[in-house]
């Protein structure tokens, strides 16, 4: 099986960064325990998965808690390219 890598872009990490500390430490325990493991096996399907109409290219959302995570996929590439975070209020 091949899996997808994950790049986190220069703005997504700008915009972590915005995040309160409380909040910052939650979501980067999340990241790396359960959605990164998650978007290498499966970037497309999920609980907390949504593929976002009228985008392009193609981008899906990552639900967690009040916080999106927005990303692109590179299936030719197999990268899955991690491009921000916004709470949901100020996502839509």
């Amino acid at each position: 099986m091949n899996e997808y890598n994950i790049f986190e872009t220069d703005n997504f990490l700008k915009e972590l960064e915005k995040i309160s500390r409380e909040n910052k430490i939650i979501i980067k325990n999340k990241l790396l325990t359960k959605i990164y493991p998650q978007l290498k096996i499966q970037s497309q399907f999920g609980n907390n998965i949504k593929k976002l109409k009228y985008y392009s290219p193609g981008t899906c959302r990552y639900r967690i808690g009040n916080y999106r995570i927005f990303y692109e996929i590179s299936n030719n590439d197999r990268i899955v390219h991690i491009i921000g975070i916004s709470i949901r209020q100020a996502a839509y």
